[in-house]
């Protein structure tokens, strides 16, 4: 049995596919979860309907498929004043299509008021995530790379339905070591992101486990701390075009997971 809730991958390696298309997908990862891009053009968009994303969560929950996480592009610390109410917008998405969290990012790293910011966006909008039962979780990204920098806005903001997203390239290509980042955020993980490449430099996605990310070492660092939620690829198909085909991911992704179990 394996330690983690399940397997999982994003939209964000199939932009633009129908639920059909997903399902296929989920079939040859063996995966019971999916994160959904929410961008226009894609199965669950910032401007849509809860009737039309209620509808699309049913659709994926009668093939199987566990609907997990909305994928925001909200910024937390952008200085834009319409970042509340568009952080409370995807809550409801999420909430409508079944999910039990919502992707934000930092911004950007440059901005000396950004952790602040996003301190108290988080407080701001902790009434709304328990209201609507969805979590928010800051991935390791942009202004908060590492697990440290994304530890450090969660103890300040103390937002008990606030988590994070271990996006494992991020904080290696930073240069913090993977069990820094584990230690930092293991009060906090609420999923995991497994994304491999050639070097912190060339991040062309690799097949899991042909690259230089230490994704053995991650995986074995999340079953001794008793890791128990998702584990996701994020394949990233959208940004690199040339990409091997999401199934070829998926393939190896759940090889990779089964030899670790």
């Amino acid at each position: 049995m394996t330690a983690w809730r399940g397997l999982a991958f994003s939209t964000l390696g199939c932009p633009g596919e129908s639920v059909p298309e997903v399902l296929a997908h989920a079939a040859v990862g063996g995966c019971a979860g999916v994160e959904l891009r929410c961008r226009a053009g894609e199965l669950i968009t910032p401007d849509q309907s809860d009737e039309s994303a209620r509808a699309v969560g049913d659709a994926l929950r009668a093939g199987g498929l566990d609907p997990i996480c909305v994928a925001s592009y909200v910024q937390i610390g952008s200085p834009d004043a319409g970042v509340p109410e568009e952080l409370e917008r995807h809550l409801q998405i999420a909430a409508a299509v079944g999910a039990s969290a919502v992707r934000v990012f930092g911004g950007d790293p440059d901005d000396p008021d950004v952790h602040a910011r996003a301190v108290d966006r988080l407080r701001g909008a902790a009434a709304a995530s328990m209201e609507t039962g969805v979590a928010i979780l800051l991935e390791t990204h942009d202004a908060f790379l590492d697990g440290r920098s994304v530890a450090r806005v969660l103890d300040a903001a103390s937002v008990p339905s606030a988590g994070a997203i271990w996006d494992v390239l991020n904080p290696w290509r930073a240069g913090e070591e993977p069990s820094t980042t584990a230690r930092h955020l293991e009060p906090w993980l609420r999923h995991v992101q497994i994304k491999d490449a050639a070097s912190a430099t060339d991040l062309s996605p690799l097949l899991a486990g042909s690259g230089a990310v230490p994704l053995a070492e991650i995986l074995d660092l999340l079953r001794a701390s008793g890791y128990r939620e998702w584990v996701s690829l994020e394949w990233e198909a959208a940004w690199f075009p040339d990409a091997l085909p999401l199934d070829a991911a998926l393939t190896a992704f759940r090889r990779l997971l089964d030899d670790a179990a």
